[in-house]
């Protein structure tokens, strides 16, 4: 698994798109103010201005639209259940080894050293790259070894492979591949603005992600 630290990421962004590496990757390059994702082009990362202690997004990632399948078996509108709400996004598996629990974990950490009032405004949503595997009742029990003590639970979503794929070419990711195992790692913060201006990668640590949940949660 490769771990691409933030120093290395101004000569990623060059490129035109990005290798998946182990259980995770990054993103690829593009411009502009803000882009719709959802023609599949994923939109650069970089960090010039240095603007957050995770990776600065140089076009920052819309909020996207699917929907998909929740830990109780219902519809879950990404975009309507999120809209303007500081939001945590991951693609990732069950069976991960290395950095899905990791950034979870991460995740975890982070905020329950945020002060109550702030960490409750925050929803994390786990989308798998395994749905073959990672069931609703699969997604709940993983994610109930994070959660528990947090004000909000975590949302775990679920599909038909179909579904999955168009959920992260909308978030403007890679396509998982090798049966969801080398997926991005890129975890993205969305704001109320619906624009996620910052993200992390296994670079990052809990610490980077809860000194932006308080820059963006906490406006």
């Amino acid at each position: 698994m490769t771990s691409f630290r933030r120093s290395r990421l101004a000569a990623l962004a060059v490129s035109t798109g990005l290798a998946l590496a182990g259980c995770g990757g990054g993103a690829a390059a593009g411009d502009g103010a803000h882009t719709d994702h959802s023609a599949g082009a994923p939109a650069v990362v970089e960090g010039p201005e240095d603007s957050y202690a995770g990776v600065d997004l140089v076009d920052p990632y819309q909020r996207p639209s699917f929907t998909l399948t929740d830990t109780a078996g219902q519809p879950y509108d990404f975009a309507a259940a999120t809209t303007g709400v500081p939001t945590l996004l991951f693609f990732g598996y069950t069976n991960c080894p290395d950095i899905c629990p990791t950034t979870m974990a991460d995740v975890t950490v982070a905020l329950r050293g945020l002060a109550p009032e702030l960490a409750e405004q925050v929803q994390v949503v786990f989308v798998t790259t395994d749905p073959a595997f990672d069931t609703p009742e699969v997604l709940g029990a993983y994610l109930d070894q994070f959660d528990a003590d947090l004000p909000v639970g975590y949302v775990g979503l679920t599909g038909d492979q179909a579904a999955v794929d168009q959920a992260q070419l909308a978030a403007g990711v890679p396509l998982a591949e090798d049966a969801g195992r080398l997926h991005s790692s890129l975890l993205l913060l969305y704001g109320a603005d619906d624009l996620a201006h910052v993200a992390f990668d296994a670079g990052n640590t809990s610490r980077d992600i809860a000194a932006d949940l308080e820059l963006v949660a906490g406006t």
